[in-house]
């Protein structure tokens, strides 16, 4: 394992996090998609910076809004994005700022233009849930241009989380708006091939997630259930009284994380 890029443990994250959030350094205060990032993902971030710090090389695959890459980057990683779409046009003061690489590819039928071992750690975080066909050559593509001892980084929604059971119990359905994402949704066609990236086409449970890392020839360690506060301030701090509840049962949880080791 590289020497670590930064010696600080998560809380101590979260705190330099904020310190850089208030000063508008990992993203435009403005930008309403940011801030609503932060604010719901600030905590998942600061455990995968902590898992990662040995890693310089960054990939993500699915890299969103790129806040994710924005703190990775100010933490000193060396970052690199792909997705489908070009979000540098939407969220532009990401990655010409913050000098992270941006290429376009779809990885469920693009190899991802990096040689065999280029990275030190790859990330694919709430991303999985929307690809159309297996997972797992996608992974195995992840996998490849991972250096030997690499880590990878996959986080997913929770099958089974206390929304979607609830839900269940009431006649509710918990996939995403039927009419819109599933009845009236036109495909994207791509290389010949039909995706819908725009809904989610699976959610995952804990062991499901441990299958595919291990079946795509990964160490799995660190696979749990991901606790979901998210950053409030004063008296709406007391909304997140629910989520601390909710949390008090690990399955009820969001969201599911693992890491792999190659």
């Amino acid at each position: 394992m590289a020497e670590d890029i930064h010696p600080l443990n998560r809380k101590q994250i979260f705190r330099k996090a904020l310190e850089a959030r208030a000063a508008g350094v990992l993203y435009d205060r403005d930008n309403s998609r940011q801030e609503d990032c932060f604010r719901g993902s600030i905590d998942r971030f600061c455990e995968i910076a902590e898992v990662l710090r040995g890693c310089r090389r960054v990939l993500d695959v699915g890299a969103g809004t790129g806040l994710l890459l924005s703190l990775l980057r100010h933490m000193g990683h060396e970052c690199f994005a792909l997705d489908v779409e070009d979000i540098r046009d939407a969220d532009r003061v990401i990655f010409p700022s913050k000098i992270v690489e941006f290429t376009r590819c779809n990885v469920e039928v693009d190899p991802i233009p990096y040689p065999d071992g280029f990275f030190d750690a790859v990330v694919c975080a709430q991303t999985l849930e929307h690809f159309t066909y297996s997972h797992l050559a996608p992974v195995r593509e992840m996998r490849r241009v991972l250096r030997v001892g690499g880590i990878l980084e996959v986080d997913v929604p929770n099958a089974v989380c206390w929304r979607n059971r609830s839900r269940i119990l009431r006649g509710k359905q918990i996939t995403w708006d039927y009419r819109k994402h599933y009845l009236l949704a036109e495909p994207v066609l791509y290389k010949g091939k039909h995706f819908f990236p725009d809904r989610h086409n699976r959610d995952f449970t804990l062991e499901e997630l441990r299958m595919l890392l291990l079946e795509a020839g990964f160490q799995v360690f660190g696979a749990h259930y991901l606790k979901s506060p998210r950053y409030r301030q004063g008296l709406d701090s007391l909304r997140s009284l629910a989520s601390a509840v909710r949390d008090c049962v690990p399955s009820f949880r969001k969201s599911i994380i693992a890491f792999g080791r190659k």
